[in-house]
């Protein structure tokens, strides 16, 4: 044999053989884990630039509890002046998430650097850098679930969804909620997932219910979901759930009691407050149907004919999300008080089925995706540049007083002639220049409950008149909008108001709210 090979080698040059290289995953491992971490890296580049510029493409207000749940809360508890509205004092809000800007706060006095553009500003910064990192972590997750295309199809549908960027930079326990909700989900046992860690996504998922205990809602099919799936249920729970749970809780009620001065389980007071007393229909009821027929096609946007098609398409293999989907729509369609916010959670999971389906589209996809961006592109810079700016534009305006109030004798006393918490407070303005708005705690069965907006609406003029009966004890300033104008005008010429400020809020006016807010200066 050694003879036969030598003969046939005998005169002919040895050379390599050349293999045809394969792009198999079994070959080229090394190769496409430094593609995804590239990949990784000009995602989080972008996911980062992109938030950024979100947050300062959002100036104006969208509900009250943007401030009055969290900045006004927290400048309280550091700057010491203002009050804090009846939630907190009835305990059905937590101290945790107002915590977090409060010590932010903290910082920025402590290093002197505690300007009203950085009080404002700072805090939404920080929320759009969280956002951006959980925008990173969904395209890593759709990434190791589905091809390449199907991730990036899906994460462009994320990123130009138009009530991500209204909502996501906002300081609301709704967008922390949304953010937390979509970092979980990168660590849940979805099938096929490779990222899996059920302490990490518990662990978020407690933070999350602590910050917003409606939080439950969106996660109670996940939870049961895996329950179900897990071999060692009883090591699931002994071990990860319930130590989990505990040191969530024992912290949320430690941190309670401490700002609130007695014990007090934010939790449970929630769920009495929002459900039983029914607190939460105060504030406006919708039929049972208002998320089917509006609430949910105004959230998802343009994206809906996607998400349909991307059902049809993904029924089995993501069907735990399509019924965590529907399972949180019907449970606030129960509630009488409902709000777009209210379901902005289970949006993340909603582009996924989006994503799948664009990337299935092969003549029209990119027509598809053409009209998508930029029917999301206009409502969101709409929503974000000109709807409902002029709650954040007067409180601007107001705070120069803060100047006037340090060289003048005349110290400036403001009240806000609108419905109650309709712009933020001294979070924006910083400084204890008197200011008060028209009170309206809802009716919890107390005696003598008076809501002082309701009053005042009842009979504007009657109001002011018997509110103050001697020019010395008028404010300074009057702050309205301009529905309230023509009702008031012969209080405001009796007393010498004269128009110093008109501010644009909304093109769309509706019962007391206004397009346009008025300032009026008593000379």
């Amino acid at each position: 044999m050694e003879n036969i090979r030598s003969r046939v080698n005998i005169g002919n040059k040895v050379e390599d053989v050349k293999l045809r290289k394969r792009k198999s995953q079994l070959y080229s491992k090394e190769d496409e884990n430094i593609l995804k971490d590239g990949e990784l890296r000009r995602v989080v580049l972008f996911s980062v630039a992109f938030r950024l510029i979100n947050c300062l493409l959002v100036q104006t207000s969208f509900v009250p509890d943007e401030y009055w749940q969290s900045l006004e809360v927290s400048h309280r508890m550091v700057f010491n002046y203002g009050y804090l509205t009846w939630e907190w004092k009835e305990g059905i809000r937590g101290f945790t998430y107002p915590l977090f800007f409060a010590f932010i706060y903290k910082i920025l006095h402590f290093l002197n650097y505690d300007s009203v553009f950085l009080l404002i500003w700072l805090p939404r910064i920080i929320q759009a850098l969280f956002a951006a990192f959980a925008d990173a972590k969904f395209f890593y997750l759709i990434r190791t679930l589905e091809r390449h295309d199907i991730a990036k199809w899906t994460f462009f549908c994320h990123m130009c969804s138009w009530f991500s960027w209204f909502c996501c930079t906002r300081t609301l326990t709704n967008s922390t909620e949304t953010t937390l909700t979509s970092l979980a989900l990168f660590y849940f046992p979805l099938p096929r997932s490779k990222t899996h860690s059920s302490k990490i996504y518990l662990s978020l998922v407690a933070l999350a219910v602590i910050v917003r205990p409606t939080a439950l809602i969106v996660w109670f099919p996940l939870l049961m979901y895996h329950f179900w799936q897990e071999n060692d249920k009883l090591r699931l729970i002994t071990h990860t759930v319930v130590p989990i749970g505990a040191v969530a809780v024992v912290i949320s009620t430690l941190i309670d009691c401490i700002f609130y001065g007695k014990w007090t389980v934010v939790q449970f007071n929630f769920l009495k407050f929002n459900v039983f007393h029914g607190v939460a229909d105060f504030y406006g009821s919708h039929p049972w149907h208002w998320y089917f027929s509006q609430g949910f096609a105004v959230v998802i946007g343009p994206h809906l004919p996607l998400f349909l098609h991307g059902c049809s398409l993904a029924f089995k293999r993501y069907k735990i999300l399509l019924a965590a989907i529907v399972w949180t729509i019907v449970v606030y369609s129960l509630l009488p008080h409902k709000e777009f916010r209210f379901i902005y959670p289970v949006l993340p999971f909603c582009m996924i089925f989006c994503g799948i389906s664009l990337a299935s589209l092969k003549a029209w996809r990119r027509t598809a995706a053409t009209v998508l961006l930029v029917s999301n592109l206009l409502a969101a810079l709409y929503t974000g540049l000109i709807h409902q700016r002029g709650s954040l534009d007067v409180m601007s305006r107001l705070q120069t007083l803060c100047d006037v109030r340090n060289i003048s004798t005349m110290q400036p006393d403001v009240l806000l002639l609108m419905p109650c918490h309709s712009t933020p407070y001294y979070s924006h303005v910083h400084c204890p220049m008197k200011m008060r708005f028209l009170e309206c705690p809802p009716d919890l069965g107390e005696e003598g409950h008076v809501d002082e907006a309701d009053r005042f609406y009842e009979d504007p003029l009657h109001w002011l008149r018997t509110s103050f009966p001697y020019k010395s004890s008028l404010p300074t300033h009057l702050v309205l909008f301009d529905v309230l104008e023509k009702e008031i005008s012969v209080f405001l010429q009796g007393n010498n108001f004269v128009r110093t400020a008109e501010m644009f809020h909304t093109h769309f006016p509706e019962g007391k709210v206004g397009g346009s807010i008025f300032i009026y200066e008593r000379h």
